[in-house]
């Protein structure tokens, strides 16, 4: 993390041309050229530094005003509204309202609040989150994903949106992002998780539309809820169970401990390539198990990280990666995608926030 992944990405993810972020980078390290920058990958960007910073690190901080200042320069629209997609040189290309994106404009603002207190970062979650609330609910609970209003729903920038009002409660103390998580956790249970499984998509009327199954989002709402009942107190580890036991049940190649990239209702496999970050993904769910319960994590850890470790990030060069295999372990991507730094780090910061409890462990 601070060694490699970190020192690399703030020497060649960084755009000194035209200011923000790249989008990707090559396996050996350079720019490829992509044409455009995700609003999403900048926010995660800025989160990186800004994690990065309050673990220590001290190049972060620079690095996070750095990129907000670009962020609000350039993708702000108004008060709390955002762009979707900016070009290389920084224009808007892309104006859609997007929860996906504001769930993320505010999870880069309050960490960057909560290393430096700045009031222009604070303002920015507030009135973003504003916007969501104000603008983008929708009939039926939960909120719109784009507008103008479409006809789906989707889950996964509602799960997103959870996050980054948990770290905004947390950052913040502004009851809001609290009112905020409940209704999103309230949403998980009734309309998202079916007593077994996660969806992923569903029409005007919340019923699921047939999409696969996503293993790994199984796994980061683990994360979520465990983290929801540590600030609330209440109550939610049986949820956090099940969608870890289907997961582990159905999403996992018992091969080679890869998690699936899709699986059908019925946990039959869909797609068995697999992303790094649905890996990322099981360890924060087993170290988020592994706190709430006590079970021991050191299995399915050891598996992780073998494989990350010995495929993933084998043979690259140090802080890069191969970002997805098929089942057979044959590389499906080249370029190096900066929107998987956000999980890789998160994921390590769990494990070194952990480490010490697991170290403890009988026979550790």
């Amino acid at each position: 993390m601070f060694d490699a992944a970190l020192p690399i990405w703030a020497e060649r993810g960084v755009d000194r041309t035209h200011g923000g972020f790249y989008e990707e980078l090559s396996a050996s390290g350079e720019d490829t050229g992509c044409a455009f920058k995700r609003v999403r990958v900048i926010c995660r960007q800025i989160y990186v530094f800004a994690h990065g910073a309050h673990l220590g690190w001290s190049p972060g901080e620079a690095l996070s005003q750095k990129g907000f200042h670009y962020l609000q320069a350039h993708a702000q629209l108004g008060p709390g509204e955002w762009a979707k997609c900016l070009s290389r040189a920084g224009d808007v290309i892309d104006r859609t309202t997007d929860l996906y994106d504001f769930a993320f404009i505010i999870f880069a603002a309050v960490w960057r609040y909560s290393i430096s207190g700045d009031a222009a970062a604070r303002r920015c979650a507030v009135d973003t989150l504003e916007f969501v609330r104000g603008r983008l609910r929708a009939p039926g609970g939960g909120f719109a994903h784009t507008l103008p209003f479409g006809r789906d729903r989707l889950q996964d920038p509602h799960m997103h949106l959870a996050e980054a009002c948990l770290f905004g409660f947390e950052a913040l103390g502004d009851e809001r992002f609290l009112e905020t998580a409940k209704e999103l956790v309230d949403l998980f249970k009734i309309r998202f998780f079916d007593g077994q499984t996660l969806g992923e998509a569903f029409d005007l009327n919340w019923n699921r539309t047939g999409v696969p199954l996503q293993p790994g989002h199984h796994l980061e709402w683990a994360w979520i809820l465990v983290e929801f009942q540590r600030l609330t107190s209440q109550d939610v580890s049986a949820y956090a169970k099940a969608i870890v036991d289907f997961a582990e049940r159905h999403g996992v190649n018992p091969q080679t401990g890869a998690v699936y990239d899709a699986v059908d209702g019925d946990g039959h496999v869909t797609r068995s390539s697999s992303r790094i970050w649905t890996n990322t993904e099981r360890l924060k769910a087993t170290l988020a198990l592994f706190e709430l319960t006590g079970a021991d994590p050191r299995p399915v850890l050891t598996s992780v990280l073998r494989l990350i470790f010995g495929r993933y990030f084998a043979g690259q060069i140090p802080g890069l990666w191969v970002d997805q295999f098929s089942a057979d372990g044959a590389p499906m991507s080249t370029a190096v995608p900066a929107s998987c730094v956000y999980h890789i780090f998160l994921a390590f910061a769990e494990l070194l926030r952990l480490e010490p409890k697991i170290r403890a462990l009988p026979g550790a």
